[in-house]
Order: C-alpha cells, then structure tokens, then sequence
C-alpha cells in the first residue's frame, strides 16, 4: 500500500543537520524514504513499534547508525493514511 510522507519542520531540520554528515548517508537515508512510500514495513526497513514516551509511534532504520521516528495519521483533507515523518538521527539520539 503506497502512502505519501509529510515532513514536520522538527525532521527537516534534523535531517539537513544529519546527512551533513556524510554524503553516502544522505544516499542510503533517500533510498530509505523512498522505500517506505512503497512498503513501510519492508523486512530492509525493520519497522518497530516504540514504547515508553514515544509509544504510539514507530521507527525503521536507514543505515547502522541511523533512525527514523514516525507515525501513521489520517490526512484531513482526503481521508487517505500518510506517514508523518517526526525524527531522524542516530539511536541514541532519538530515542
């Protein structure tokens, strides 16, 4: 099932602060983002549910080293599921 991604101005900042980086990570974090408008839980990604203060949410993985924090929400407008793109950064620093 195809689902577009909104970006929140939180994951933009950090998206731009990590691919900074390292060119090859910003390469792998898009491979990562195009695969999750195909198949958000492609086996690559390893989709998880979070617990804790981030319960409700979910996180796959775009690298080693490297996370991305989001949710499943109802666009208003269309009614259709988006994923709603909160956080990307290394584990520890999302987490």
């Amino acid at each position: 099932m195809r689902r577009a991604l909104v970006l929140t101005a939180k994951f933009e900042r950090a998206y731009r602060k990590f691919a900074r980086r390292d060119h090859r990570l910003q390469e792998q974090i898009e491979e990562a983002l195009r695969q999750m408008e195909e198949d958000v839980f492609a086996a690559s990604l390893g989709t998880h549910k979070l617990s804790g203060t981030l319960a409700g949410l979910r996180a796959c993985a775009c690298g080693y080293d490297c996370r991305i924090v989001f949710a499943f929400e109802r666009d208003p407008d269309t009614g259709d599921e988006v994923i709603v793109l909160l956080d990307i950064g290394s584990h520890d620093e999302v987490y």
